[in-house]
């Protein structure tokens, strides 16, 4: 099987920004987020369609702004590059630590990341993400309520 160098390049970028990604929600880099989304960006989380980096941005805060340490990690990553678009798949294990009077809890799921991309402008960015859990464990009192106060 021959891959030419531009498909090794996109996989390599797409690869590094699923993971860039992932530690941009560890840090609460939000603007990192924003960066490698495009401006009209959707995602399923779980929690309905969210439309735009900021709405993703802000479901992704409502569950993580109140919880300790987090550490989401990537694992098996799948890309398939068509041209200017892309897909990838990414296996997500990731585990949310408690804070404050919640200290002793902790809770972790374990999913895949279903994601779309474009080159925009000769960068790869993220057009949608799609969650898909396939178990959790743990105490799910460590997140914060969730867009809307859904949990709660």
């Amino acid at each position: 099987m021959s891959v030419d160098i531009n498909t090794l390049l996109a996989e390599r970028e797409i690869t590094r920004s699923i993971s860039q990604f992932a530690r941009a929600m560890d840090a609460r880099d939000w603007d990192e987020l924003h960066r490698i989304m495009t401006p009209d960006a959707t995602a399923e989380l779980g929690t309905g369609t969210l439309s735009g980096p900021a709405e993703v941005v802000t479901a992704i805060r409502s569950f993580l702004d109140e919880c300790g340490p987090t550490q989401h990690l990537i694992g098996n990553v799948l890309v398939d590059v068509d041209g200017d678009r892309a897909t990838s798949r990414a296996y997500v294990s990731d585990m949310h630590l408690g804070t404050g009077s919640k200290a002793h809890l902790n809770f972790a799921t374990l999913g895949d990341y279903h994601d779309s991309w474009a080159r925009v402008d000769g960068t790869w960015r993220m057009t949608h993400r799609t969650k898909h859990s396939h178990g959790i464990r743990g105490s799910i009192e460590v997140l914060g309520a969730g867009p809307s106060g859904w949990r709660r």
